[in-house]
């Protein structure tokens, strides 16, 4: 083994550096130079004892020891240039000249080294190149046929040799051709266990691979049909690769994305490249099959590179254009960018509550504190407008109205702000629902009144006592019901109704206002939303109202339903518990807590800054109407 692995390294420090890095190659440039380094060697060291042996030489004997030890320029030749058929057609070449130059000096046809013709194709076989070895079989018919005509036309030399030195001759041949077509035997059976050892070794360690990635490897025909398809797609389907073969993957394409998918195989079979997003049902396991599930995929495809010889065989006219795809699981990715297009609409919508909070703070702003500072001012000035004690009176009691609005708007920010933060607490205890209800009802039946609004109030008397914070109570049926009339036009009708069902009491609040559009239906609740256009506004009010009572009925474990059309009216229903539980854990934030606290704070600021710009815009006194 020593000796055996001296000799290889040799012959692999000897090797084209084309051949250094392909384990086949390297073995059939090995299996060349390796015999006829060996065979030149031999003939030039036993050069010496012919001499000894046998005396001066004649020209024909120097020319076929030259002869034999030639194949070493072939060697030569090959280690250099790599061109691995070239060397085989010089050696076919080397080998039939000195079988012509013996057999034309021994006679002709009949000589023994005609049997040699044989073994130049049997040699040439093993460039395993089918131009090689034709080129060798021509150059051995062609040989066999001029050695033919030689000995027909009598152009051969006039030799004589007796009966028994032919036959030692032709054995000689026969054996020793023999012997060189079994060394090709040889070579070749180790060559082809070579070439096996290697081919699966190669498909051994792409079949790892096709076992282990996570991406799926696919052949697909021009029209979606799959050829092969990697086992990782067991993985990420939940089905067997035989399922997928022929129109299986196709089938579990998403309706709305197989044209995509067609269309991009197309692409990819007239010679682009093509990446291709779509969804691919995925089969649920256990409990969970009878839900649909589709995952997202990527697959990259390409046309497939055929290899040469199947190329040469196959023409372009008759060969079906074949693709081969990688696909790649996404969902993870998808799921990223639905989170981050919800993230900019959140960011979009805080944006936009920014705009509405400052138009609604500098419309609700304004109006009293122009009363405050107008009214003020006339107050101050009373001796030039010799005021009298009844009119000071009804200032100072516009100056208190417009103060306690303002109070009541920074009210409402406030406890919006601490039910944001989690830092609104309940006050629970037991108390009548029936008289805070028709309290509230009370304190707004002159208002509706005054609007032309029938304020109808339906509370049974044997409604139970019940637990939670009465103060919350009745802001959120003040709110309500105060939205509700602000929002009826006159001549219409506003309905309270308070009925217990089961463990709930529920309260309704229905009018026949002028009802919402179905967009903004969407938003109610939200923080400063108002329906219609900002700057468009009929109506008074921040838009604090229904978030401030979603929240209060969200921090009672309630619920609160709004039903509205258009010009129609609109009902609010509002389930309360009659035993409030505190929850183990904060409730979950409404749409505002999506305001970074940068934001919270910049809406701070500006709000202080319009407000000190309001309280130095001074206007003009106002006058008292008649």
């Amino acid at each position: 083994m020593t000796v055996l692995s001296i000799i290889r390294d040799c012959l692999d420090a000897l090797l084209h550096p084309s051949a250094r890095y392909d384990a086949l190659t390297r073995a059939r440039h090995r299996a060349f130079m390796a015999p006829r380094l060996l065979g030149s060697l031999a003939a030039f060291a036993a050069f010496p004892v012919y001499l000894a042996m046998r005396g001066a030489p004649s020209a024909v004997e120097v020319a076929a020891f030259a002869w034999l030890i030639a194949p070493i320029m072939l060697s030569w030749f090959l280690s250099r240039t790599g061109r691995y058929e070239g060397a085989h057609v010089l050696s076919s070449l080397a080998l039939a000249g000195l079988i012509m130059a013996v057999a034309i000096t021994t006679g002709g046809i009949e000589s023994f080294a005609a049997v040699w013709l044989v073994v130049v194709p049997l040699e040439a076989a093993l460039s395993a190149s089918r131009r090689v070895a034709a080129f060798a079989s021509l150059l051995a018919l062609s040989c066999a046929g001029m050695l033919i005509l030689v000995s027909q036309l009598g152009w051969l030399p006039v030799q004589e040799p007796g009966a028994a030195q032919r036959g030692v001759l032709m054995a000689f041949g026969v054996a020793s051709a023999t012997l060189y077509a079994a060394g090709l035997a040889f070579g070749a059976e180790s060559l082809a266990r070579t070439s096996v050892a290697l081919l699966s070794r190669e498909e051994e360690r792409y079949r790892l691979l096709a076992r282990n990635m996570s991406d799926v490897i696919s052949r697909h025909q021009r029209n979606g049909a799959v050829q092969f398809i990697s086992p990782a797609a067991e993985a990420m389907v939940g089905i067997s690769v035989t399922q997928l073969h022929g129109h299986g993957l196709f089938d579990r394409v998403h309706v709305a994305d197989r044209p995509a998918y067609l269309t991009a195989l197309s692409d990819a079979a007239r010679g682009d490249v093509r990446s291709v997003e779509f969804r691919l049902r995925r089969e649920p396991a256990g409990s969970e099959r009878s839900q649909v599930d589709f995952i997202w995929v990527e697959m990259r495809c390409r046309p497939l590179d055929q290899d040469p010889g199947r190329r040469n065989l196959d023409s372009d006219a008759t060969r079906e254009a074949e693709v081969v795809g990688v696909m790649r699981d996404i969902t993870d990715r998808k799921l990223s960018e639905q989170t981050l297009d919800q993230a900019r609409s959140a960011a979009e919508a805080a944006d936009a509550a920014k705009t509405r909070f400052l138009a609604t703070m500098s419309h609700e702003l304004r109006t009293p504190l122009n009363a405050i500072i107008g009214f003020s001012e006339m107050i101050a000035q009373e001796q030039t407008l010799m005021l009298g004690a009844a009119q000071r009176r009804e200032y100072a009691q516009l100056i208190n109205d417009s103060g306690q609005h303002l109070l009541s708007v920074v009210n409402g920010i406030l406890d919006m702000s601490k039910m944001e933060s989690g830092n609104f607490e309940i006050a629970s205890e037991p108390f009548a629902p029936r008289a805070s209800l028709m309290h509230c009802c009370n304190l707004l039946a002159l208002k509706a009144r005054e609007n032309g609004i029938d304020l109808i109030t339906d509370a049974p008397q044997d409604l139970p006592v019940m637990t939670g914070d009465p103060r919350a109570f009745k802001q959120i049926v003040l709110n309500l019901v105060a939205n509700a009339i602000k929002f009826t036009e006159r001549g219409g009708q506003v309905s309270v109704t308070a009925a217990v069902t089961g463990s709930q009491l529920t309260l309704r609040i229905s009018d026949t206002g002028v009802g919402i559009a179905p967009d903004d239906l969407k938003r109610i609740g939200a923080p400063f939303f108002q329906c219609g256009k900002t700057y468009q506004r009929r109506h008074e009010g921040t838009g604090l109202g229904l978030s401030i009572v979603k929240s209060l009925v969200a921090l009672h474990i309630g619920e609160m339903t709004v039903q509205s059309k258009l010009g129609e009216g609109t009902a609010v229903t509002v389930k309360l518990p009659l035993v409030y539980t505190p929850p183990q854990v904060k409730p979950a934030e409404s749409k505002i807590a999506t305001l970074t606290p940068v934001l919270r704070q910049e809406l701070h600021n500006e709000l202080q800054d319009h407000a000190h710009d309001q309280l130095h815009d001074q206007p003009a006194p106002v006058k008292k109407s008649a």
